[in-house]
């Protein structure tokens, strides 16, 4: 059983990997010095579990980046990096529905009527922002006649003391609980979860159809029932360990200013919904943490929202495509890559897939297909594969006036994209050898480089 309380699994993490922890004791300029610290770590290629204890601006510690290294992940789930989405894919189809308990940490301290948000802890992470952001809102909300919930994240900033800006540009089904709600003429009651355990944040970010409760999907990735408290004004099941819940309501007429927000796409985006949240509950633990996730396309907000993505399109590829060995959505490409490698039964193979894949996920703009021998987790492997396997004139498919995501700066403003395959196999006239290394000169190099270095 995983122990559903972050400071429990931070603290074990740290113990047993301390190697990927970075704790940083210098106080920090505000949340732009966080995202200068992820990005500069980044440009290293290093991606640790930050651990910042001291920002200014705010009176807690911040921890980030969980999510921004893949073998990182895999250990959340118990497994190495490359056998995640089936992992996660088992588990969260394991629906386990919540276990209801009186209290936990989060209602240490319970305040509601004169409220005030600037108590809760909030930074700003790039110059672009509007500026201060919670990055990881989770809104919770139940159906008001089944009481099936549902979890999904929404970018959310201060708008006044007892106000939250916040975008549903989604249109999920959270967006759809709203709808239901201005049919009947009330407002929407939601509860805002701002830091939890790892596999409750996965969860949240679950592909599920409309009237699966992602809280029973949290279950299954940990292993157990989440265990959850009821919100004091609206009854909201949220985990019991939470950091911070903000519990009030959005009323589906009101609107206000939101964004720009530094978005997965590596741009400012000021496309919005425009909703707002009067919060009505503060709820806080007594040694609350700001758990954080850095916007734009850094790897963790990037990794957050694809891997739940990358392991149905695999599983669904796999079912009906058995060539299908791998499948991987490179950082550089945001969520609009991907990238496939495939062992063909037959010519045509590879386009099958792609428009498979294309069809299935509504973020992807371009797939490319390579044979099972290249490396597609490396950006240089796919290129060096599209420049001498592909002819553009046979071997580029494309798509037209499909919906895209709205958060694509180079859609359209109804948000239709065209979407493009590019088999870059070697196809069945190919005609070339790859190039060969003996493993043991291979062995014997890298034994004097070793050497050498030390």
């Amino acid at each position: 059983m995983i122990p559903q309380d972050f400071h429990q699994f931070l603290s074990q993490y740290r113990e047993l990997y301390p190697q990927d922890v970075l704790a940083v004791r210098e106080e920090l300029a505000g949340g732009e010095d966080v995202t200068a610290l992820v990005w500069q770590l980044a440009a290293q290629d290093r991606h640790p579990l930050l651990v910042c204890e001291r920002v200014r601006g705010i009176d807690t510690a911040l921890v980030t980046n969980i999510f921004a290294s893949r073998e990182r992940v895999g250990r959340m789930l118990g497994v190495p990096a490359a056998q995640i989405h089936a992992e996660y894919q088992a588990r969260s189809r394991r629906l386990v529905p919540p276990l209801l308990v009186d209290s936990g940490p989060v209602t240490d301290s319970v305040q509601q009527g004169d409220i005030d948000l600037r108590s809760v802890p909030v930074v700003q992470h790039f110059a672009t922002d509007r500026g201060p952001y919670i990055t990881n809102a989770i809104l919770v909300a139940e159906h008001p006649d089944t009481g099936v919930g549902n979890m999904s994240y929404h970018r959310s900033t201060l708008h006044s003391p007892t106000e939250i800006a916040t975008s549903l540009h989604s249109r999920g089904h959270l967006w759809r609980l709203l709808q239901i709600a201005r049919e009947r003429g009330s407002p929407l009651p939601v509860a805002m979860v701002i830091g939890a355990h790892p596999l409750f944040m996965l969860a949240g970010a679950a592909r599920l159809p409309f009237g699966v409760d992602e809280r029973h999907v949290a279950g299954g990735l940990l292993g157990a029932p989440l265990q959850v408290v009821r919100t004091p004004k609206y009854g909201i099941a949220v985990p019991a360990h939470a950091e911070f819940v903000l519990e009030g309501v959005i009323d589906p007429e009101a609107h206000v200013p939101e964004g720009p927000f530094g978005e997965f796409s590596g741009y400012s985006s000021d496309r919005s919904t425009n909703n707002l949240l009067r919060v009505e509950s503060i709820l806080r633990r007594r040694d609350a943490v700001l758990v954080d996730v850095v916007g734009g396309n850094s790897a963790e907000h990037l990794n957050l929202g694809r891997i739940p993505r990358e392991s149905e399109m695999v599983e669904k590829l796999r079912e009906r495509f058995p060539g299908v060995t791998s499948v991987h959505y490179p950082s550089s490409g945001t969520h609009f890559h991907a990238y496939v490698a495939v062992r063909q039964s037959r010519p045509g193979e590879a386009r099958q897939v792609m428009l498979g894949l294309l069809g299935w996920d509504p973020y992807l703009k371009t797939v490319v297909a390579v044979d099972d021998d290249v490396d597609i987790t490396r950006d240089s492997e796919v290129l060096w594969a599209m420049a001498t396997h592909m002819q553009p004139h046979r071997d580029v498919v494309i798509v037209d006036g499909l919906p895209g995501s709205a958060l694509d700066p180079s859609a359209s403003g109804i948000g239709t994209t065209s979407r493009m395959g590019l088999d870059a196999t070697r196809g069945p006239d190919f005609d070339g050898t790859r190039v060969r290394i003996a493993p043991d000169a291979m062995a014997r190099m890298a034994a004097v480089l070793a050497r050498a270095s030390g």
